[in-house]
């Protein structure tokens, strides 16, 4: 995405982005080495975008990105919402285990 900015001169274009923290759990903090990293997205990007570009890096387990929560700001999160910059997203795989009593 970019924004043009016009003047008599010259036309300057240059790439409208933002950041969002992303937070790691269960067993994606094995999968990416850490318990989080800085992310830079296309400004008006969703939780769905974001999710694309892990299952595009084919980190973790195929089956992890289609039961995945997703908490922004520590909110459970929609495939639509869109983030802003300066969220807070955390990954959460579907866990699994436990006892039966």
């Amino acid at each position: 995405m970019f924004v043009g900015l016009e003047s008599q001169r010259s036309v300057l274009a240059y790439s409208v982005g933002m950041r969002v923290q992303v937070l790691y759990f269960g067993i994606l903090k094995d999968a990416f080495g850490g318990e989080s990293e800085v992310v830079e997205l296309a400004q008006g990007s969703s939780v769905a975008d974001l999710i694309k570009i892990y299952r595009e890096r084919e980190v973790g387990r195929a089956g992890v990105w289609d039961s995945i929560a997703v908490a922004v700001n520590q909110e459970y999160a929609q495939a639509g919402d869109v983030l802003e910059e300066g969220d807070e997203v955390a990954l959460l795989p579907p866990v699994s285990g436990g006892c039966s009593v």
